[in-house]
């Protein structure tokens, strides 16, 4: 899960400060189900889609990356990014919905997740902010893409963002759960107020080597309890949970969640060819493509106020709340409500 500067900010006083922004958006309460504007999303069964089928598997930048593809060739280049500790099922009934409006729809496992895999064994299990969002450019420029709408949700938020940010001409526009998440490692390092950190518990756990060696004994445990707290009304069942926590196999999916979370407080390196990357996201970049931004009502997992961020998107933006006992994990909750965002931010 996420953590910005924006969620450092003291608690006693959060909401005083984002009575100070003067630009607030309108914000949307639209319900999970509901359907809005001419390019409606198709109303499908929860469950209908489960499985995306065979994948594909191409090398990009420092990995070999494994992802789904969903529609014509020749469609709109949609890129849907998971969180942790989840993976591309995430996006298993999003992507089909997309897909049958005419889009080129990618959907890849992050590294360190599923069939995505590091080309040499030498290369450091780097989880670093800017890292994952190099690898985003680097599977376009391997698939041929030059631009796509980039939609993310938790850890795939952030690249998102990051993506946005940084390369703002490969980017036509972007969908963010939870809005905007860039951080960096100095306001990393600053405390929060004690309810603030408590939410935090699993960052502190992963800083210690017993708590490196409990993720490795009970990953699966230990995904489906973040799954219950930052989802509490998502009444998922154990088939849903297996096919995404199959990802956590992946030879190197320890290594780059506790250097995720080490590394955002300060107590590991990055790499130094991301430094200038870092420093960039450091002063807090606008985001100038077109945006909407998505909040579950019952998201349990730590996240700031909508009317905190709305200043960091100078170009076309909308805000939507979804309703109706929505969690952390919007997309795979409220797949419709993700995937008509996704369609709509094309119109903006």
């Amino acid at each position: 899960m996420n953590r910005t500067y924006l969620e450092r900010i003291d608690r006693r006083h959060f909401f005083g400060a984002a009575a100070m922004i003067a630009a607030v958006p309108l914000v949307m309460i639209v319900p999970a189900n509901a359907q809005s504007g001419a390019g409606a999303a198709a109303t499908i069964k929860p469950g209908t889609n489960t499985s995306f089928g065979s994948l594909k598997e191409i090398d990009a930048g420092v990995l070999s990356v494994g992802y789904a593809e969903l529609g014509p060739i020749d469609g709109r280049p949609i890129i849907l990014l998971h969180g942790w500790p989840y993976d591309i099922h995430t996006y298993v009934e999003v992507a089909p919905i997309l897909a049958a409006k005419g889009h080129r729809v990618i959907v890849p496992y992050l590294r360190g997740h599923g069939t995505t895999r590091f080309l040499s064994s030498e290369a450091p299990r780097n989880a670093q902010q800017s890292a994952l969002g190099a690898d985003v450019i680097a599977l376009m420029d391997a698939l041929g893409i030059e631009k796509a709408i980039i939609a993310g949700c938790d850890w795939g938020a952030r690249t998102a963002n990051i993506a946005a940010a940084l390369w703002p001409e490969r980017c036509t526009a972007m969908v963010s759960v939870s809005g905007y998440l860039i951080g960096n490692q100095e306001l990393g390092m600053m405390p929060l107020p004690p309810k603030a950190e408590l939410q935090w518990w699993y960052q502190y756990y992963f800083a210690t080597d017993r708590g490196r060696a409990g993720y490795e004994k009970y990953t699966r445990d230990f995904a489906k309890l973040i799954w219950q707290i930052a989802s509490p009304q998502w009444a998922f069942d154990d088939a849903t949970f297996e096919r995404n926590a199959t990802a956590f196999d992946n030879p190197d999916h320890v290594d780059i969640v506790i250097h995720n979370y080490r590394w955002r407080l300060g107590l590991t390196e990055g790499e130094a060819r991301y430094d200038e990357l870092e420093k960039r996201l450091a002063q807090a970049p606008v985001i100038t493509v077109p945006t909407i931004t998505l909040e579950g009502d019952a998201n349990g997992a730590p996240h700031p106020e909508p009317s905190a961020y709305a200043k960091m998107f100078s170009g076309k933006y909308e805000h939507r709340t979804i309703s109706g006992g929505i969690g952390h994990n919007l997309p795979q909750e409220a797949p419709e409500a993700f995937a008509q965002a996704v369609i709509d931010v094309a119109g903006l």
